[in-house]
């Protein structure tokens, strides 16, 4: 049972920030952001959310703001669900490095690809010998 209502809430949570970050994303120009999870401790009182960065190389700049502005998104997040909760969670910003991973995976198996095409072109092209 509490399982399900601590799901609910992160869901509510994610969808509001998400929501938010659409409504100021004029302060990131030319980045997009997503909140690709958020975990919220047991009791409530601590969420923390991941951020998904777009173009990667912004992402400290928008994670160190977010960090910074923590107080008045949580201020502005309270505002829009007063209603569902009774205590507003402390926010933690956190980079997901999920899609740094993933392309780290895809690099690797692209490299191993070349070379086991590399390898099998290698042995198509030995010429045959002729036994006696």
């Amino acid at each position: 049972m509490e399982n399900t209502r601590l799901n609910k809430i992160e869901r509510l949570l994610q969808k509001e920030l998400g929501d938010m970050f659409i409504h100021v994303s004029s302060t990131f120009k030319g980045t997009i952001l997503s909140v690709s999870e958020v975990r919220i401790s047991p009791d409530l009182s601590v969420a923390k959310a991941y951020i998904s960065v777009f173009p990667q190389a912004q992402s400290e700049y928008v994670i160190e703001t977010l960090k910074n502005s923590s107080r008045s998104i949580r201020y502005e997040l309270g505002k829009r669900i007063k209603n569902q909760v009774r205590v507003i969670p402390e926010l933690i910003f956190k980079l997901d490095e999920t899609l740094d991973k993933l392309e780290t995976i895809d690099r690797l198996l692209a490299v191993d690809r070349d070379a086991v095409n590399a390898a099998t072109s290698d042995e198509n092209s030995l010429p045959e010998t002729k036994e006696d």
